[in-house]
Order: C-alpha cells, then sequence, then structure tokens
C-alpha cells in the first residue's frame, strides 16, 4: 500500500527540537486548578492563545503526581504549541516554575506567572497578557515550509461506539492509517481497556515478540487493577450508550475497536503520555474514556487526532484538531454539527472501506495543511488526566 504521490507533503511549522507543527499556537497552561480561571482570562485577551480547565495538579501523591506533572510538560512540547505561559498558583504540586523548565529544555519559548507571587489575580492577568501578547507577535513571524508526511503523528480514538463502529468507521480509519504508515509517519492506537478480549488478535501483528509480549502485558495490568478494586471487565462493561446502540460485551466492542490500527504492524507499546521512540503503528496505554485517551496522546506528540463515534460526540482539543468521523449515516445526519465525515455509506453500498478510507487520510493532510474541523471551529476544549491514584 502506497500514499498518493500528490499529497505526500503538507505545509507545517519547524519546530527547535525538530518535529513539525499543523497548528500555531500559544498554550497558557495552568498548573493546578487554583489558576485555570486566571489562565482563562489571559487566553482570552490574546489572539492565537488557547487554554484548558485543568481540574488537577494539587493534593495528589507519588505516581500519580508524577503523571499529572509529565502531561502538562507534554502538552507544553506538542509540535503544535509555538510558546507557553504557564499559569500557576504557588503552592500546588504541580509547581510552575518546575514545569516551565522542563518545557523549556524542549526547545519551546516559556514565561512562568504565579498568581501568590505577582500579589493576586489582576496582576497575574496583567503579566500573563504581556507575556502572551509578547509571544503571539513572534509567532506571527513563523512561515510554513513544506514538510514530508513521515513527520504526522495521528491519535486514533473511538468513542460512543455502536455495531457500525466496528463495521465502517474504525476499518475506513484503519485503512487511513495503513496510508500514513505508508508514507513513513507514526499512527497512535488507544484505549487498553478496549483490547480486551481481542489482545491476541492485536499481539499477532506485533513487530517482535517483546512488542507483542507488551500489549498482552498492558492488559494484564489493567485487569489487576480493575480486579483489585472488586471489579470486572470481561463479559460486560460497556456504558450504557453502547449497550443502546447494540454493543453487549467488552469482547464485542474490542473486536471493532482493533480496526482502527489497520493491517500494519505494531512497531511499540508506550506507556500513558509517553512519546513514541518509533514510526509506524504505535500502541499507547490509555483508558477507554476519551478525553482522557486524547490528552495521552497529545502529550505524547500527536498533531491530529481521528475520532470514530456512532452515537456522536462533540469532543475537541485544545492543541489538535480532531476529525470526527461516523459510521452511522443516521448518526451524522443528527450531528452534522460536530461530525466531519460520513462513513455511513460503506453499509449503505455507496462506498467501499477503502474508497472512504482513501478519503479520511485525504482530510488528515487537508487537515494538516489547515483546513479546520468543526471541533476546532467550536473552539472545544475537553481536558482530563488517566489519574492513578485517589486525590489526598
Amino acid at each position: 500500500m502506497t500514499a498518493p504521490e500528490e499529497v505526500k507533503k503538507f505545509m507545517g511549522y519547524k519546530r527547535a527540537d525538530g518535529r513539525v507543527g499543523i497548528r500555531n499556537k500559544i498554550l497558557v497552561l495552568p498548573t493546578v486548578s487554583c489558576s485555570g480561571e486566571t489562565a482563562r482570562i489571559i487566553a482570552e485577551q490574546v489572539q492565537g492563545a488557547v487554554t484548558f480547565q485543568n481540574q488537577q495538579g494539587c493534593g495528589q501523591m507519588g505516581a500519580d503526581a508524577k503523571r499529572t506533572i509529565d502531561i502538562l510538560i507534554g502538552l507544553g512540547s506538542n509540535p503544535n504549541v509555538y510558546g507557553v505561559v504557564v499559569v500557576g498558583l504557588g503552592c500546588e504540586t504541580a509547581q510552575p516554575k518546575m514545569v516551565a523548565a522542563e518545557i523549556a529544555k524542549r526547545g519551546k519559548p516559556v514565561h512562568t506567572v504565579v498568581i501568590q507571587e505577582e500579589g493576586g489575580t489582576l496582576n497575574a492577568i496583567m503579566k500573563g497578557i504581556r507575556y502572551a501578547t509578547e509571544l503571539s507577535v513572534s509567532m506571527s513571524c513563523e512561515e510554513k515550509v513544506e514538510c514530508d508526511l513521515s513527520e504526522l503523528v495521528v491519535a486514533l480514538e473511538c468513542g460512543g461506539s455502536d455495531p457500525t463502529s466496528g463495521l465502517a468507521s474504525n476499518p475506513s480509519m484503519g485503512y487511513a492509517s495503513d496510508l500514513i504508515v505508508a508514507a513513513g509517519g507514526t499512527t497512535i492506537l488507544s484505549e487498553t481497556t478496549e483490547f480486551i478480549g481481542a489482545e491476541h488478535v492485536l499481539a499477532s501483528k506485533a513487530i517482535d515478540p517483546k512488542v507483542s509480549e507488551d500489549i498482552f502485558n498492558i492488559v494484564h495490568r489493567l485487569e489487576a487493577s480493575v480486579e483489585a478494586r472488586g471489579g470486572s471487565l470481561r463479559g460486560g462493561n460497556p456504558s450504557p450508550g453502547n449497550i443502546e446502540g447494540g454493543i453487549t460485551t467488552i469482547e464485542e466492542k474490542s473486536l471493532g475497536c482493533i480496526f482502527k490500527g489497520g493491517t500494519t504492524p505494531t512497531v511499540e507499546v508506550v506507556d500513558y503520555g509517553v512519546r513514541p521512540t518509533r514510526k509506524g503503528l504505535v500502541v499507547m496505554d490509555t483508558p477507554g474514556f476519551d478525553v482522557d485517551s486524547v490528552i495521552g496522546m497529545v502529550a505524547g506528540g500527536a498533531q491530529i487526532c481521528v475520532f470514530t463515534t456512532g452515537r456522536g460526540t462533540p469532543v475537541g482539543n485544545a492543541l489538535v484538531p480532531v476529525i470526527k468521523l461516523t459510521g452511522n449515516s443516521i448518526t451524522y445526519e443528527k450531528m452534522k454539527d460536530n461530525i466531519d465525515i460520513n462513513a455511513g455509506v460503506i453499509l449503505e453500498g455507496l462506498k467501499t472501506v477503502d474508497e472512504l478510507g482513501r478519503e479520511v487520510f485525504e482530510e488528515v493532510v487537508k487537515v494538516a495543511n489547515g483546513k479546520v474541523t468543526k471541533a476546532e471551529v467550536y473552539g472545544f476544549s475537553e481536558f482530563g488526566v488517566w489519574r492513578c491514584g485517589a486525590s489526598v
């Protein structure tokens, strides 16, 4: 399988660390929920600035605190980000100056605003606006350059699934994923919860025994964690929406979910929010909850997300464009405001999986070149971190 010659290039922003952005954004990054409103006000005043509501950053311990801090650093380091204004309260676990220093190591221009040190919200807002304005002016001088598709890292996500997800939208996404990988790019297959019952199928496609073992390990680790809390995932688990849509067990859901990765061998398994080290199809250990899963892949460096849905979802992201794809024509008609591509035409016999998959691939390239998605138009910026500990 080869990518069409005419779409093997896109125009992007070269970053200091060698990666390529498909968007140019200033991230006003709140390190704790207490600084979220201050960050929001700063971002609203400056062209090109974005933010999100971070509900974490304090009251966390050990691995849970480290995960949140690592995700914040990963988001600030994403290739779509030109520069960062880190906004903290001052006494939180996710210390703003430390987060800023780690982002700076990755080549980003970074400023820090600490509310307690500035003497309150008003002073912090004024300083943050000045910093963000300076970044906005310098960002406006950035010029796009021609880039190869091998620079793309595409997050693959599904949510609000129904049987059409496994029959139409996920297979067409998988075909597009194969084309991206064939062009030298990287795709990230997520949602470990939705490998359960199909992990043996996914592991059989691994590039070597080590990767196969890693796939089994993340599934077994997740199941052990759930069982330690008195729960079980096999034979059940689908959400009320999944069940209403016609999916009855996690195994059914998983067999449809893994279609997103196409036929390409998995080259690597990475932990949540960790940047892949190899090009090709990568598995990231993320939860089944869509928002947390997408955030992990964005923190891991994805510049764009393709998101399939059977029942429909508006979820977006502050840093990356999210392309929505449904295999259900009824859902598409109901939620045209949110969904970019209708793969339901496959089930209607109007197009094949290969034909629609090529359209999805071409849409990825168009979005990489600047076409906005519907989630971008609305400015959606859902945020969540996959927790691995209790708040204290």
